[in-house]
């Protein structure tokens, strides 16, 4: 795929699923797929349930009111509310887990971090996500907020859905997420929410545990005796856990790491910590972190380092390999250590075997707190550096497996190590990755100014391109794009705040802006030309074309395609020049000039053959097919088109297939064979609607002609 600097400009208004090979000007999505995709499976989000103790009235309360509220047929909501680390998630699961049978239409899942690193989740983006999760390409979920929240209510008014909106900050925050129809909806936070109360919530505000239960948990996560044989310490020690079940989760597994401590050590540990952590700033916390403290006192110490350093981490969650990053060395056994003592909690994927690990937030909070402690300030910008580059290294790897064309810029790494993850050898798998990753990538964008290391901040920017370009996160991709400047311009770096400049005013045409990507491409040709570089000025040339082919302005944009073709062959970049005259003879045909589009056509598709770049030439080849059927020259117009088809079809792009496919039932039209050009059209429409450009003018023309063939006159 060509993008910005390196050889002609690449719009794409679609995504991407699969391998691909793709170049300057695309107006739909590409689903590249090797066989036929398989019906969409219903999402199963919701984390797996863990044990909780003394929640049976709570949970018959709850499920007592989810059973009238569907008596009535009206949705389900449900808010749980509670100090942290009193089990409000673990309660929710427990609850919505045993639903599933009766809620065919899956299981969504959101953590809306209000006490994450990055702040709270932004709903367009979990509604975004959610739309994906229900089976929509990625090319149709709107950019605009309610427009998004508009198709999710319509895609849930007649689903039976489970919805987990966890950690949330306000009712404000929450009502967008809320779907339509008999859904059954859970959201957790800190505080109660009256707000929700408008929207037929059910409030639930959980308590600490009893004594009993939190002794009966303890014995639970012991499982050795221990506790029956000192009863009276176990009361004990949940008593300073204050009924917590993340307190007493924590000192029981410290306890069972240690089979031959007694509970009595643990309770005098507990009680000690106890008087230094009144003066900790979140309110009723204090017993969790004086479960936390004595937990971490026994760490090993390279478990314990490790702990500290990922308290620094942007995110709450994270890959195995990020553990290594921060080490700077194998980090499976300490990592196994926090596992164990509950310090972190295993979310990886049971499919795929990749490790993902969480932290609740107020473990890392202390975390956190521990390094700012013990670990110098070189040290703590030095791991924090090593995350950083873990998630550029990583997302340079994917970029260059999902576009090996795009990466011409440099990569600026800290002393190292650099710990990369594993992407996979395909691109669906490297997507995947950026995709799953973006939260991270985002906050580690965000924060590398400040952390002293700008570089980052472009470059990483720069890696994730695929991802913007393909699956079309528009919010993160202007609001990367602008941190990535800013960071470029607090280098003094001009060909790097260029990058940003015209692949950020990709994204901005991509977002129906194209006054705001002219104004990006001509400050990019303007900074080209004044640091003297050519190419780059000559590459600007061709984006500015489509910006003003966009606003309407064919013959001004045709003069810049002009231009470009012409600078472009003199700075040796032929195939960016190729690009420039095929959106040359594009503008010539839609003027109503089809001799002049075929010796356009014709050009660009002997330079772009000769490039290798199968993909763009048979692009070209549907262009001279289009030109030479608008001269009445059919034969030459079947065998450019049914050439263009071979090869697109080999490598599934949907677009400009339902594109040839469409040109091929307007000749088969032409010839009198009614059968073969509905046959055609239909095709074509069913990819049209799979590239999610279903209302393009070419579909509509498809569209119409089928109309025509099925009507009276074609029958």
């Amino acid at each position: 795929m060509e993008g910005r600097e390196h050889g002609g400009r690449n719009d794409l208004s679609g995504t991407v699923h699969g391998p691909a090979v793709q170049a300057h000007t695309v107006h739909g999505g590409i689903h590249f797929r090797t066989e036929t995709a398989p019906e969409h499976q219903p999402p199963w989000q919701l984390p797996p349930s863990v044990r909780i103790t003394d929640r049976a009235a709570e949970l018959s309360a709850l499920e007592r009111y989810r059973a009238h509220s569907g008596e009535d047929g009206h949705p389900t909501l449900a808010a749980v509310s509670g100090l942290g680390g009193v089990g409000k998630t673990a309660m929710a699961l427990a609850w919505l887990n045993t639903l599933r049978p009766h809620f065919p239409g899956g299981q969504l899942y959101a953590d809306l971090g209000t006490h994450s690193p990055g702040g709270p989740a932004d709903p367009g983006e979990v509604v975004g996500h959610f739309l994906r999760a229900l089976g929509v390409p990625a090319p149709q979920v709107p950019a605009a907020f309610a427009e998004r929240s508009a198709l999710y209510r319509s895609l849930t008014a007649e689903r039976r859905l489970v919805v987990l909106l966890d950690d949330a900050a306000s009712a404000a925050q929450v009502r967008p997420l809320l779907p339509g129809g008999r859904s059954v909806t859970a959201v957790t936070s800190r505080w109660r929410m009256p707000g929700l109360t408008v929207d037929g919530c059910y409030a639930v505000h959980l308590e600490p545990l009893a004594l009993e239960a939190a002794v009966e948990l303890l014995e639970a996560t012991l499982a050795d005796g221990r506790v029956a044989a000192e009863p009276d310490e176990a009361r004990a020690l949940v008593e300073l856990c204050a009924g917590l079940p993340l307190a007493v989760r924590v000192a029981g597994a410290l306890l069972a790491a240690r089979p031959r401590r007694g509970i009595t050590t643990m309770v005098h540990a507990l009680a000690e910590e106890h008087d230094r952590l009144e003066a900790l700033t979140i309110e009723g916390d204090h017993n969790v972190r004086a479960a936390l403290d004595v937990s971490y006192r026994g760490l090993p110490r390279d478990a314990a380092r490790l702990y500290r350093l990922l308290g620094l981490h942007p995110g709450s969650e994270f890959g195995g390999r990020v553990a290594t990053a921060v080490l700077g060395e194998d980090a499976a056994g300490p990592l196994d250590l926090l596992h164990d003592a509950n310090l972190l909690t295993d979310v990886g994927d049971e499919h795929t075997g990749e490790e993902r690990y969480r932290f609740h937030d107020l473990v890392r909070l202390h975390a956190l707190a521990k390094a700012g402690e013990v670990e110098s300030a070189e040290e703590r910008a030095a791991a924090l550096r090593r995350i950083a580059d873990h998630y550029l290294a990583t997302a340079t790897r994917a970029e260059k497996i999902i576009d090996p064309q795009h990466l011409t810029m440099r990569r600026d790494y800290g002393p190292g190590p650099v710990v990369t993850a594993d992407v996979g050898d395909d691109e669906v798998g490297a997507l995947n990755w950026l995709e799953r990753e973006l939260p991270n990538l985002m906050a580690v964008i965000r924060g590398a100014r400040p952390a002293g290391f700008a570089t980052v901040g472009w470059q990483l920017t720069d890696a994730m391109w695929p991802l913007f370009l393909r699956r079309k996160f528009y919010e993160q991709w202007r609001a990367a794009h602008a941190e990535g400047r800013a960071a470029a311009q607090e280098l003094g770096d001009a060909e790097a705040e260029c990058r940003m400049l015209t692949s950020g005013g990709i994204g901005e045409l991509g977002m129906e802006s194209p006054e705001r990507a002219l104004e990006m491409f001509e400050q990019s040709a303007r900074a080209f030309r004044a640091i003297g570089n050519e190419l780059g000025y000559a590459r600007t040339l061709n984006y500015q074309g489509l910006a003003h082919q966009r606003l309407g302005r064919p013959d001004r944009a045709a003069e810049f395609f002009a231009d470009a073709a012409s600078e472009l062959s003199r700075c040796g970049d032929h195939r960016a020049s190729g690009l420039a005259r095929f959106n040359l003879a594009d503008i010539a045909l839609t003027r109503g000039l089809p001799r002049e589009a075929i010796v356009g056509a014709a050009a660009a598709y002997t330079t772009l053959a000769e490039a290798g770049d199968s993909y763009n030439a048979a692009r070209a080849a549907i262009l001279l097919g289009r030109a030479h059927l608008a001269v009445g020259l059919l034969d030459q117009a079947e065998d450019q088109l049914s050439l263009a088809l071979t090869t697109l079809r080999a490598t599934a792009a949907d677009y400009e297939t339902a594109r040839a496919l469409g040109s091929l039932a307007a000749l088969a039209e032409q010839r009198g064979q009614a059968d073969l050009a509905r046959t055609r059209c239909r095709e074509a429409l069913d990819l049209y609607e799979s590239a999610g450009r279903s209302r393009s003018a070419d579909a509509e023309a498809a569209r119409t002609l089928l109309g025509q063939l099925e009507g009276p006159a074609g029958e």
